[in-house]
């Protein structure tokens, strides 16, 4: 008899069948073995059925253990506040010739707004500051300005998820739980992500700026209020029989996921149990955490504390000092929240809105700075000072002082931890509307911050969705090596 010709016996008989759906199998059986192991996530092989936010070795030499990322909401303007631009002044009123896009879609021309505060120099370096920052002013030579960052998006919610994410798409872990996944926790008893939102509300995207995403939920950020409980119903779960606590864990995270969008499968049991016996222990540990009352008057005068309009977000500012000091590895702080003048989206009166929110934070701000250094903990505290994008020369409405969004250029600043001071890299045009020279991503900012906590950018990955995701990118980025020691 003829052996039959079709292509499908040619390629395969029943023998051939067996042997390649046998060694389909054992492939298959490797592949969870491998997870098991770690394998495919390469922060911390071996780990991932364990202690998830367990302490681990630095992937390259750390200059920094923590890092205290400074969130001003809104978008505050660059050369309104850190970016000299003395040719704007003259020009205030005038309509001229600039591309831009924001929240009013691209235009090509404009009627320019200048610069509503002089600048003077400050330190050594003789760098330029407006006069919304007289206190931050004197902190210049510990500073590193980026004055050409650009990002992905000119709208809130998108521009919030890239600077916190690093994607303009929601679901992917923030850059604290990113530090989190890649190092873990020195401190068993308090949260390694912690984030302090205003008391007018949290921002656009809510709790998706500090998610997890598809990592375990144990990486994903804490709320802390400064004052009270730290972390609402902690005491009542304190007390509640251990199964209920699991129970409502359960729950509590199931509701977490479909919020964010995410599947049940991307959450290990072990991890959420983790998660529920950390939140056990911080009932004791976390109320000593806020205690800022116990701090020296001169200390609390330091951070504004003794007047009115500094002290909520000066005693934010202690209260991440204190954190810092118990070995939490990111903590965010954000300024101004829910919409419109709540923050810092000036698209009105410029004048009343960043006088408002300077006005609350310079001095705060400027004794973190002081109260890191005297106690000798600047050099392992990365600070990262800036918002989601920056604001345009040019006015957004036919009357006003109100600037649109501008993720084509913008400024934000460096201290601390492996970051030379005094130093400023990049430049937006003389208009202040685009990155012209050595042009950054809010990649780029991504790596510097990893690079200095000590986790290769590039190397660093989670294995999801069949790829090895990375903060930053399948393109990678590279860390701004001209701001680092």
């Amino acid at each position: 008899m003829s052996r039959p010709t079709n292509s499908f016996c040619n390629q395969v008989n029943r023998r051939e069948a067996l042997r390649q759906l046998g060694g389909g199998f054992t492939s298959l059986a490797m592949t969870g073995m491998l997870a098991q192991d770690g394998f495919f996530n390469k922060a911390h092989a071996g780990t991932l059925y364990g202690n998830p936010l367990a302490p681990r070795e630095p992937q390259i030499p750390a200059h920094a253990k923590s890092v205290i990322f400074l969130f001003m909401y809104g978008g505050p303007s660059h050369m309104d506040t850190f970016e000299y631009k003395p040719k704007l002044y003259p020009l205030d009123g005038k309509t001229i010739e600039v591309k831009t896009f924001g929240r009013g879609g691209k235009k090509n021309t404009g009627r320019v707004v200048g610069p509503k505060w002089a600048f003077k120099q400050y330190g050594q370096c003789g760098k330029y500051v407006s006069d919304l920052f007289p206190n931050l002013g004197e902190h210049v030579d510990d500073m590193a300005f980026l004055h050409s960052m650009t990002a992905d998006s000119p709208i809130h919610g998108s521009a919030m998820l890239n600077m916190n994410c690093g994607s303009v798409i929601s679901g992917k872990p923030s850059l604290g739980s990113w530090v989190n996944y890649g190092l873990g926790s020195v401190n068993e008893d308090l949260p390694g992500y912690v984030v302090m939102l205003e008391n007018s509300g949290g921002p656009i995207s809510g709790a998706k700026n500090w998610t997890p995403g598809y990592m375990p939920a144990s990486y994903g950020g804490t709320v802390f209020r400064s004052q009270g409980d730290p972390i609402l119903n902690l005491k009542n779960a304190h007390n509640m029989p251990r199964e209920e606590q699991r129970t409502l864990l359960d729950y509590l995270n199931t509701m977490n996921r479909e919020h964010l969008g995410l599947r049940d499968d991307q959450t290990d049991l072990s991890s959420r149990i983790a998660s529920y016996e950390l939140a056990y222990r911080m009932q004791a540990t976390a109320p000593e955490a806020i205690d800022v009352e116990s701090e020296p008057e001169h200390v609390k005068k330091l951070y504004g504390m003794d007047q009115d309009r500094t002290k909520d977000f000066g005693r934010k500012c202690m209260l991440a000092r204190r954190l810092v000091e118990r070995g939490v590895r990111f903590i965010q702080v954000y300024s101004g929240g829910a919409h419109n003048d709540a923050n810092w989206d000036a698209h009105g009166n410029l004048e009343k809105n960043h006088n408002f929110h300077a006005g609350n934070t310079d001095k705060p701000i400027a004794g973190l700075i002081a109260d890191l250094k005297q106690r000798g903990m600047l050099d392992s505290t990365l600070i990262v000072w800036g918002g989601e994008f920056g604001r345009q020369p040019t006015a957004e409405y036919a009357k006003g002082t109100g600037r649109d969004h501008n993720a084509y250029g913008f400024t934000m600043w460096m201290a601390g931890g492996g970051i030379k001071g005094g130093v400023s890299y990049g430049e937006t045009d003389e208009l202040g509307a685009a990155a012209v020279k050595d042009r950054l991503h809010v990649r780029n900012l991504h790596a510097t911050v990893l690079d200095r906590m000590g986790l290769d950018p590039n190397n660093l990955s989670y294995f999801y969705g069949g790829l090895d995701q990375k903060l930053v990118g399948v393109e990678g980025a590279e860390p701004v090596r001209d701001i680092m020691i």
